[in-house]
């Protein structure tokens, strides 16, 4: 693959793979939380958290992006802390694009879990508190196992939608190529420049594949665990 991308085009690919892996890592315990919080509980507000999660797919992404910059940034409120608390920056660094892409694909990583949650019968976890189960335990040893597989889907379908990411990304972190410029904000580019439109093509076949190939592993593990619980 070395040979076939020039090094900028390489450069997107190992970004995009940078980016979706640490934005879907570290949005998954609190997906899982949140997806649990819906499925679960009562509560006012709820169909404001409900909303608030989802709001990035009706948005336009752009619209997401601008909200981040503002937000995030370095002069905004939350950007400002923690660049002054803990050097992190955010805007104009993958650091944000991880954070961009986090966000947009938030909503589908929850409502896999969230549907997964709610297809377990209460009942099962209601037996295992009645045995003196902390609420802790039995979410690992009863409710996790059991939604495992929707948990493993609603990873990678945050993977693949964080590594197709274009415009809340270019609108918060802009398009710098070998710090913010991924895959999607590659292309683009390419697609700017005359005669880019093979690099760009290229490019192309790598975000369908990888695309592709997270939608098989998909339904592959989620199989797999499916069949490992149902035998257990």
């Amino acid at each position: 693959m070395a040979d076939w991308l020039t090094p900028a085009q390489w450069d997107a690919v190992a970004l995009s793979l940078k980016v979706s892996f640490w934005a879907t890592v570290l949005s998954l315990p609190l997906g899982v939380a949140i997806a649990y919080v819906l499925a679960r509980y009562e509560f006012w507000g709820k169909q404001a958290l409900n909303g608030l999660v989802h709001l990035p797919l009706i948005l336009p992404p752009v619209v997401t992006g601008y909200l981040l910059l503002i937000g995030f940034g370095r002069r905004g409120p939350i950007g400002g802390f923690l660049e002054q608390t803990f050097g992190l920056v955010l805007a104009f660094r993958w650091t944000g694009a991880a954070l961009a892409a986090a966000v947009m694909a938030f909503p589908l990583m929850v409502r896999a879990i969230r549907l997964a949650i709610e297809a377990v019968d209460p009942k099962l976890e209601q037996a295992a508190a009645t045995l003196g189960a902390s609420r802790i335990r039995v979410f690992v040893s009863v409710t996790l196992p059991l939604i495992l597989p929707g948990v493993i889907a609603g990873t990678i379908l945050a993977f693949a939608k964080a590594m197709g990411e274009f415009g809340a990304t270019i609108t918060f972190v802009s398009n710098i190529p070998g710090e913010t410029q991924t895959l999607p904000s590659a292309i683009y580019s390419f697609l700017q420049v005359p005669g880019g439109e093979s690099q760009a093509a290229q490019l192309v076949l790598i975000a369908v594949a990888i695309a592709l190939a997270a939608l098989v592993l998909s339904e592959w593990i989620g199989r797999r665990v499916a069949q490992r619980i149902a035998g257990a």
